[in-house]
């Protein structure tokens, strides 16, 4: 494993993302339409296209299938408690990024659940917090740098990692940078940890939208606008944390694991 390079560890993390904003809702109208009201910009669309083509066939032909075996034999408690503990390994990330936007509230939120569900749900097995009425509001540095008022830029599907956006793919990568699971792991010689955590996020986060991306597929007269849509509102209501944004109810995937 120690021989891997690192942009293979991060091939295998990000298949996650591949499908980062097609973890849309059900049985919507095709909000493809809805582009010119959120100004997407996409001067990029050709060699996008190609590229979303190529992570539709990621997804097809592997993302999938695994997630569909992962259903079919992990119970619910299992899945649940593998959600959870990988969510809190990215607590840290939440703790940080609230603070450089300023949040106080969303910090001491996501500190409080880190602790609560680290101590009281077995390393973070058991999201006591929710239980708790604590709230959980993931952020990443690509809404900091929103926060700050750095543009979107061009929109971007990135290889594997799904649709994005300038900014988002720079806030990507710090995140990646700054992932203390990461700086732990490669300073205890534990790629191999990585490349687990990567794989078992990747398939246990596209198990959760098995039924909702097929049917916006379906339903969709163009995948690609739809995607590019939806991402865009789903971006805005996380920057703006859901106040007075409008957004489809769609599952959250800013919070996948960095290699």
């Amino acid at each position: 494993m120690a021989s891997l390079s690192r942009p293979l560890l991060r091939t295998a993390t990000v298949l996650a993302f591949a499908l980062t904003a097609t973890a849309c809702a059900t049985n919507q109208a095709d909000p493809g339409a809805k582009d010119a009201a959120y100004q997407v910009s996409d001067p990029l669309e050709i060699p996008n296209r190609f590229v979303f083509a190529a992570n539709e066939a990621v997804d097809v032909l592997a993302l999938r299938p695994a997630a569909e075996v992962y259903v079919g034999l992990v119970p619910d408690p299992v899945r649940d408690a593998i959600h959870n503990f990988i969510d809190n390994l990215m607590a840290p990330l939440y703790i940080a990024n609230n603070l450089l936007q300023g949040n106080v509230e969303g910090a001491s939120n996501a500190t409080g659940r880190f602790l609560t569900n680290t101590i009281l749900g077995v390393g973070g097995i058991a999201d006591v917090a929710t239980q708790a009425g604590i709230p959980h509001a993931p952020e990443d540095f690509g809404q900091t740098l929103a926060v700050w008022g750095v543009g979107d830029g061009p929109y971007l599907v990135l290889p594997l990692l799904g649709p994005s956006n300038l900014r988002d793919t720079a806030g990507y990568a710090v995140d990646t940078v700054g992932d203390p699971v990461r700086i732990w792991a490669y300073a205890k010689d534990g790629e191999g940890l990585m490349l687990t955590r990567a794989g078992v996020s990747a398939v246990d986060r596209r198990s959760e939208v098995l039924k909702s991306v097929d049917d916006l597929r379906r339903n969709s007269l163009d995948f690609y606008a739809t995607v590019r849509s939806l991402h865009q509102q789903q971006r805005q209501a996380e920057i703006a944390n859901n106040k007075g944004a409008a957004t489809p109810d769609f599952p959250d995937y800013s919070s996948a694991p960095k290699p």
